[in-house]
C-alpha cells in the first residue's frame, strides 16, 4: 500500500511556545506526530512536508500598511476592502508604488470569497530559526530518511504580494510567478497514494486550505484517501470555528478523521 504522510508547516514559529506565531498546543501535536512516525517508519511510503517561507516585507505583515498617523496595524488586525478605498482609507500601503496592487489584492480576496486579509506577526522568515522544522519531529523525519528515502519539501509564501496558506496555490495567483500557481507536481505525487495521512499547523488556515485545494484537484472519488490525524494539528487561537467548519465540510466530502493512537 502506498501510504503517504503530508505534514503542513510543522515549523518552530508555529510549534514552539516562544515562536512568532505560536499555535496553542502545537508542540504536543508535533510530539504525537513524531511518535506516530517512529512506529510507522516501514509503513510510510512517502513524506511531503510544506514550509511557510516568508519575507519580512509582506502584504500580510504590519510593515506593509499604514494609517493616516503613520502607524502600522497591530498583529491580527483584519483588513477588508472598505478599509483600503476612498479618499481617506483606514489603511494604505506604505510604499506608494504598491498601493493600487494592494487595493486590488484585498478586492480579489473578497471577490474570491477567501479570508479577509489578516495581519500576522512576521513569521517563518526565510533563513530564521522560526522557519525550521520543530526539532522533535525533525528527528523522526531524519530517521525515516535514514532508510534511504527522501522527503519532498515544498516551500510556499515567498511572494510578498499574496498570502499562501495552501501548499497548492496562493490566495491570489500572480501570473508572473509560477510558485503562486497550482502546484501540479505535488497533486500528481499525492494522487499516487492509497492513503494520505494529514497533519500540521494551523488547522484553521494552512491545513484547511491545503486539504481543500488538494480535494478540489483530486475530484470527489479520491477524497476518501484523506485521513486527518486530528491529534496532530490545532487551530490559531480565535479561529477555532474555521477549523470546526473545515472538519465538518471535509468529513462530508469523504475525509476520514482519527487519532494517531487509533492507527
Amino acid at each position: 500500500m502506498n501510504a503517504q504522510l503530508l505534514v503542513i508547516d510543522p515549523q518552530v514559529d508555529f510549534c514552539d511556545p516562544k515562536g512568532a506565531l505560536y499555535v496553542g498546543g502545537a508542540e504536543k501535536d508535533m510530539e504525537r506526530l513524531a511518535r506516530f512516525l517512529m512506529r510507522s517508519l516501514k509503513k510510510i511510503s512517502d513524506i511531503r512536508v510544506t514550509l511557510d517561507s516568508h519575507r519580512y516585507l509582506h502584504i500580510a505583515h504590519p510593515i506593509w500598511w499604514t494609517n493616516s498617523k503613520g502607524d502600522s496595524p497591530a498583529p491580527f488586525t483584519l483588513i477588508n476592502y472598505d478599509d483600503v478605498i476612498g479618499q481617506n482609507p483606514k489603511w494604505t500601503a506604505r510604499n506608494p508604488g504598491f498601493r493600487q496592487r494592494s487595493i486590488d489584492y484585498v478586492k480579489n480576496l473578497q471577490d474570491n470569497k477567501r479570508y479577509a486579509l489578516v495581519i500576522w506577526p512576521p513569521h517563518c522568515l526565510i533563513g530564521s530559526q522560526g522557519h525550521s522544522i520543530y526539532p522533535e519531529l525533525f528527528k523522526a523525519l531524519t530517521a525515516w530518511e535514514a532508510q534511504f528515502a527522501t522527503i519532498d519539501y515544498v516551500t510556499k509564501g515567498s511572494n510578498m504580494f499574496t498570502e499562501h496558506y495552501s501548499a497548492v496555490k496562493a490566495d491570489v495567483m500572480d501570473p508572473s510567478d509560477m510558485t503562486t500557481q497550482i502546484n501540479t507536481p505535488l497533486i500528481q505525487r499525492l494522487q499516487a497514494a492509497d492513503v494520505i495521512y494529514i497533519s500540521g499547523e494551523a488547522l484553521s488556515h494552512c491545513v484547511a486550505n491545503t486539504v481543500r485545494d488538494v480535494a478540489d484537484e483530486f475530484g470527489p472519488d479520491q477524497v476518501r484517501k484523506f485521513t486527518l490525524l486530528e491529534d496532530t494539528c490545532s487551530p490559531v487561537s480565535g479561529f477555532e470555528n474555521l477549523a470546526e467548519d473545515f472538519i465538518k465540510e471535509m468529513n462530508g466530502r469523504g475525509m476520514n478523521v482519527c487519532k494517531t493512537t487509533d492507527l
